[in-house]
């Protein structure tokens, strides 16, 4: 009896380490798929085709293009934004918090422009810079606002300022070439478009980053 037990347990553990396997190929497919300027336009068939699976095998693992869409994004967004979110934390200026976290954001494009495009083309379709950071930047607005450093009617408009400029200037940038001050000159005008005096917001936006913190 217990050796059939472990048997089962043993089918059921390598199943789920399969299940797990496809998944991850599924959305590394669907990574590269979407890293592509083009890939706005991404069918599940196409996917599929790159994770070397079946559409039926797809529809295993996943409901459909929305599902998959919030996987990767959160795949791409996670880890980048909790060192974002780990760094910026160790500020205590809610303008010098959202600054910095917005230039970490642009900063990276030119690194990995791949990453870019996954941002614009997952976002076309679903939260800006998914859920997380959606969350996460309101609430560095709401913080500024208790604080009375942000003037901005509400965290909503804030937090759609910091997001919707940024979406556009990762696409300019993609697109474009631009000055290396470009980035900052971003920053100084979201800024501006939380209440920050124009003073405040050359000089904060031009502080020097900080170094990312990648774990604790």
């Amino acid at each position: 009896m217990t050796k059939l037990v472990t048997d089962q347990e043993r089918r059921l553990e390598i199943g789920r380490v399969r299940r797990a396997k496809t998944r991850a190929k599924i959305v590394a497919a669907a990574f590269d798929t979407f890293g592509d300027e083009s890939g706005l336009y991404a069918r599940i068939e196409e996917i599929a085709k790159r994770a070397e699976i079946t559409r039926a095998t797809f529809y295993d693992h996943f409901t459909g293009m929305p599902e998959l869409r919030e996987a990767v994004t959160y795949e791409v967004t996670h880890d980048f934004l909790t060192a974002v979110t780990r760094t910026v934390s160790r500020l205590s200026d809610p303008r010098e918090k959202a600054a910095a976290a917005i230039r970490f954001y642009l900063d990276k494009v030119p690194e990995d422009a791949r990453w870019g495009w996954s941002m614009i083309n997952l976002s076309a379709n679903g939260v800006i810079f998914g859920a997380e950071t959606f969350r996460q930047a309101e609430l560095t607005v709401v913080e500024g606002i208790e604080a009375g450093l942000l003037t901005v009617p509400c965290s909503a408009i804030g937090r759609d300022s910091i997001l919707g400029t940024t979406i556009a200037a990762i696409s300019s940038m993609l697109r474009e070439e631009h000055d290396p001050e470009y980035p900052v000159q971003i920053v100084q005008s979201i800024l501006m478009s939380l209440g920050v005096s124009r003073t405040d917001a050359v000089e904060i936006s031009c502080r020097p980053l900080p170094a990312l913190i990648l774990s604790d």
